[in-house]
């Protein structure tokens, strides 16, 4: 079994968590408060979502100041950068015996935005309706910056004897690429981040699939790989159409993008997904998904899932995939113009590069060898795909945790089809896992939607199930 900080190889198909006897270690200390660290968290969240963090600009600084006001009250020092004006990230640190590196606990303050307008509740309030707290980022990840904070207060007031330093990490602008965030600590104070494991965002979701529930760990992620789609044509008076019209021709263009499909591509991390969801499945719904591990019935598969979601999901898990997002052309209305472009947002597998992207969109597009061709494809923003080995000591202790806290659940590696701040640690070797449990009811299509929020019930599942994670690989008991 491959193990952390051993460098990652290509993954084996070995036995893991169903071959596995996972003996639920102690959890809470007799003496944790779990009412009152729950209501403590949920407060955090509250005013963590009360701050607009909305990136761009970001303004996370405010933010930061406040996390860190918080932890040195209670004795944890904690230390604001602050690379870019108003761009803040917040570290804070406990000391550990120094036996083994240390574990970070990662989020992000900034959020997308939210047009309140679109909203039942206002996205920066914290309202708390029905059991649910309501704001932008309370899953995108104020949520996690909360835990991670209470997780942090209560190593530190019940005195819990570490082997490993807990590093506690809420960074600037992981939703603009991680420019003022991870990646500027890890360019320019890289001793901040230092560290051999790290658990963030990207997995943790609970999936009932065929009436099993299945909880996710990320192990891998795509990369980044964001096209300039320019169209050149002839400008002229709109009162006068002709066959030239630059915006006619990208509209052709966006549309076979936005409604076609690029090839299937298997990575190591998907088919440990499929192979050991599979595992946990009736078999009907297994047969579906073993299918999806082949291209050429992986489409037929798919379109029988009940859940367009996960089918999206699973979809864009197995292949490079190209969004339309952003399209600008003429000025005037009474005008053709001479150009028109777009951009698109592409992602990429591992094992995948840009220039194996940009070889299949040239090629669902008809541009390949066709060199006087009025298309011009520009790469904007490109970050590699990165993956972690699946199965290490983190693993271990995700599979234990979950054992205690809902026994009958399936744990399984996971492939973001998004990208994280993972992307900046995995090449250092730390081993880098995204594992916020959320619970099946929570409504995930709200991340980068309207009306983001997250059941109570589900903020103190994942607390508890984190407190046992970090507890285990970085704690020997309480002094």
């Amino acid at each position: 079994m491959c193990r952390a900080g051993r460098p990652a190889e290509p993954f084996a198909d070995e036995p893991f968590a169903e071959e596995m006897v996972f003996v639920a270690r102690e959890s809470f200390p007799t003496s944790f408060p779990i009412e009152e660290a729950v209501k403590e968290t949920t407060e955090f969240l509250q005013r963590l979502v009360q701050f607009d963090t909305t990136n761009p600009p970001g303004n996370e600084l405010e933010c930061a100041r406040w996390i860190a006001g918080v932890f040195e009250r209670e004795g944890i020092s904690a230390t604001v950068v602050e690379p870019a004006p108003g761009r803040g990230s917040v570290i804070a640190r406990l000391r550990g015996t120094g036996a083994r590196r240390p574990l970070l606990l990662l989020s992000h303050l900034d959020v997308v935005p939210a047009v309140a307008a679109d909203w039942d509740h206002p996205p920066f309030s914290g309202l708390i309706q029905d059991g649910e707290i309501w704001g932008r980022g309370t899953l995108d990840t104020k949520g996690l910056t909360a835990v991670w904070m209470e997780v942090m207060l209560q190593v530190k007031r019940l005195g819990l004897r570490l082997q490993r330093d807990l590093i506690f990490a809420a960074t600037a602008d992981e939703e603009m690429g991680g420019t003022w965030g991870v990646k500027w600590l890890v360019d320019n104070q890289p001793e901040l981040l230092d560290c051999e494991l790290a658990l963030n965002e990207g997995g943790g979701t609970g999936l009932d699939l065929g009436g099993r529930t299945v909880f996710t760990y990320q192990t891998a992620e795509k990369g980044i790989c964001w096209l300039r789609v320019t169209v050149h044509g002839t400008a002229g008076h709109a009162s006068i159409p002709h066959s030239d019209n630059p915006v006619v021709h990208l509209s052709a263009i966006l549309h076979k993008l936005g409604t076609s499909r690029l090839p299937v591509h298997i990575s190591d991390t998907f088919r440990l997904f499929i192979e050991r969801t599979t595992a946990a499945l009736p078999d009907q719904v297994g047969q579906l998904f073993r299918m999806t591990l082949d291209a050429g019935t992986a489409e037929a598969a798919l379109s029988m899932l009940p859940d367009e979601h996960k089918a999206n999901t699973i979809r864009a898990m197995s292949r490079n995939t190209a969004s339309p997002t952003v399209v600008r052309a003429g000025e005037k209305t009474n005008v053709i113009p001479q150009t028109a472009t777009a951009e698109v947002d592409c992602r990429i597998l591992p094992g995948q590069t840009p220039e194996s992207l940009l070889a299949e969109v040239r090629d669902l597009l008809g541009l390949e060898g066709r060199p006087g061709e009025k298309v011009e494809l520009e790469l904007i923003r490109t970050s590699v795909a990165t993956e972690s080995p699946p199965d290490t000591e983190l693993s271990e202790a995700i599979a234990r945790a979950m054992a205690r806290h809902d026994p009958e659940a399936k744990v399984v590696p996971y492939l973001v089809p998004g990208a994280t701040d993972g992307r900046f640690l995995r090449p250092r070797g730390v081993v880098c896992y995204g594992f916020c449990p959320t619970l099946p009811d929570v409504d995930i299509r709200t991340v980068h939607g309207k009306n983001e929020r997250l059941p109570l019930s589900s903020l103190e599942f994942g607390l508890k199930v984190l407190w046992d994670v970090v507890r285990d690989v970085a704690g020997t008991g309480v002094s």
